[in-house]
C-alpha cells in the first residue's frame, strides 16, 4: 500500500470511529500513533518517536510534550495532542512555548483530525503564530499528501521542507481570503469593483448592492470554470473513443432502439454535469447514460431500474426530470445546463435510495417510456 493509500484509509478509520472515542488518551492511541506510524516512524522505538518528552520552560522543570519525533538523538518534530472534538485555535500557545525552548525545527498540533504544521519562519527559534499547513485527515487533497509526504522519515529533509514552508503558509494564507471574500465579500473589495464598473460615487448603499454582484458573479464564473473543464474532458473523451450507449443487459433491462437517435453534445455536457455533483460520493463509472427517442436518461449502475434523473434537450427546450422515493417524476425547467446544480440534492437522494439497505423494492421491468 502506497503512502497516499495508508494515509486516505487512516482517514476513513477516524470518520467511522471517532464518536466511539471518549478521552485524549483514546485520541493519542486510535489516531495520533498511527498518524505517526504512517509517517514511517516506528511509535514503538524510543529512539524514533519519544512520548511524554521532557522539555523544560524557564523555571518549569519536567514539562511534558505528547510526542518527540526524533532524528540523530535530537527531536525534530514535536507533537502536541488533544481529544479529537478540541477545538485547537486554545492550544497553540502551548506548543509555541514548547518549541521555543527545543531544538526541533517543527511542531504538529492536532486532535487527531485536524493537523496543523509550524515552523519559525518569521523569526528564527520562535513558533509562528500561524501554521504553514494544515489539513483534516479525513477530508485530505491529493496536493496535502504530496506535502504531508515530506515528513516521512524515508524522505524527511529539513532544509527542503524550510524552502516549501513559506510558500504553503502564504498560498493557504490568501486562498482563505479569497474563499472569506466569495462568500462574505467586505466593503474594501466589493469597493474595488464597484469603482471599475460604476460611473458615479460609491456610496453606502451602491456598496451592499454591489456585495451581492460580487458574490454572484463569482459563483457564476466558477461554474463556468467547471463546465468548461467538463466540456474539455468530454471531448479529450470523444476523440480517444467514440460515445457508444453502455454495453452489456441484463434480464429485462434491454437497450431501446438507437438507430435514429443522435446524442447531441448538449445531452453530453448535461451528463458529465450530473457526473461532477455525484464525484465525491461514489465512483464516476456507477454513473451512465442511456439516450432515447424523447428524453436522455442518466442512471445510476447501468440500469433503467436506477433512473437518477432525465433531460429533455430538444429543439431549444431545456428541462430536467427529477424522482423521488417513489419514482415520480417532477418536471423542471432550465435556462442553462449550470441549473442542473440546482437539483443536486434531489440526484444525491436517489443515490442514497438505490443503496440504502432498505431501498424500495425494484419493479419487475424497467421503468417505461416517458412520452415527450
Amino acid at each position: 500500500m502506497d503512502f497516499k493509500d495508508q494515509v486516505k484509509q487512516l482517514g476513513d478509520r477516524i470518520a467511522k470511529l471517532r464518536e466511539s472515542i471518549q478521552t485524549e488518551e483514546a485520541t493519542k492511541n486510535a489516531f495520533i500513533m498511527p498518524f505517526i506510524q504512517s509517517l514511517g516512524y516506528d511509535v514503538f522505538n524510543p529512539m524514533e518517536v519519544v512520548p511524554e518528552f521532557i522539555s523544560d520552560i524557564g523555571t518549569k522543570k519536567g514539562e511534558k510534550i505528547d510526542y518527540a519525533i526524533m532524528k540523530d538523538g535530537q527531536p525534530v518534530i514535536l507533537v502536541e495532542c488533544k481529544h479529537w472534538n478540541q477545538n485547537l485555535n486554545l492550544h497553540d500557545g502551548q506548543l509555541l512555548r514548547y518549541f521555543h525552548v527545543s531544538k526541533a525545527k517543527f511542531g504538529i498540533l492536532t486532535n487527531g483530525i485536524t493537523y496543523r504544521f509550524y515552523t519559525d519562519l518569521v523569526e528564527p527559534n520562535k513558533m509562528d503564530d500561524k501554521p504553514f499547513l494544515e489539513f483534516r485527515i479525513d477530508e485530505i487533497k491529493d496536493v496535502q499528501v504530496e506535502k504531508l509526504k515530506e515528513f516521512h522519515k524515508s524522505y524527511f529533509d529539513v532544509e527542503s521542507i524550510v524552502n516549501t514552508a513559506s510558500e504553503l503558509k502564504y498560498l493557504g494564507e490568501i486562498r482563505t481570503i479569497i474563499q472569506r471574500e466569495i462568500q462574505e465579500p467586505s466593503d474594501d473589495f466589493t469597493r474595488y469593483f464597484a469603482r471599475l464598473v460604476y460611473p458615479s460615487m460609491v456610496t453606502q448603499k451602491v456598496l451592499d448592492q454591489f456585495k451581492d454582484f460580487v458574490r454572484k458573479s463569482y459563483s457564476q464564473y466558477i461554474n463556468d470554470l467547471i463546465n468548461e473543464r467538463l466540456t474539455m474532458a468530454m471531448n479529450k473523451s470523444a476523440v480517444a473513443e467514440p460515445v457508444a450507449e453502455p454495453s452489456g443487459t441484463t434480464g429485462d433491462d434491454v437497450h431501446p432502439e438507437k438507430s435514429s437517435i443522435v446524442t447531441t453534445q448538449e445531452e453530453l455536457e448535461a451528463y458529465y454535469v450530473v457526473r461532477a455533483i455525484l464525484r465525491s460520493s461514489i465512483p464516476a463509472n456507477r454513473v451512465t447514460h442511456r439516450d432515447a427517442q424523447s428524453y436522455f436518461n442518466v442512471l445510476l449502475d447501468d440500469t433503467n431500474r436506477k433512473p437518477l434523473c432525465r433531460f429533455i434537450l430538444k429543439e431549444g427546450r431545456r428541462v430536467i426530470i427529477t424522482f423521488d422515493a417513489a419514482k415520480n417524476e417532477t418536471r423542471h425547467e432550465l435556462t442553462s445546463l449550470n441549473d442542473i446544480y440546482k437539483h443536486s440534492d434531489a440526484i444525491l437522494a436517489m443515490v442514497g435510495i438505490y443503496d440504502s439497505p432498505k431501498a424500495i423494492p425494484e419493479p419487475s421491468v424497467a421503468l417505461p417510456s416517458m412520452a415527450d
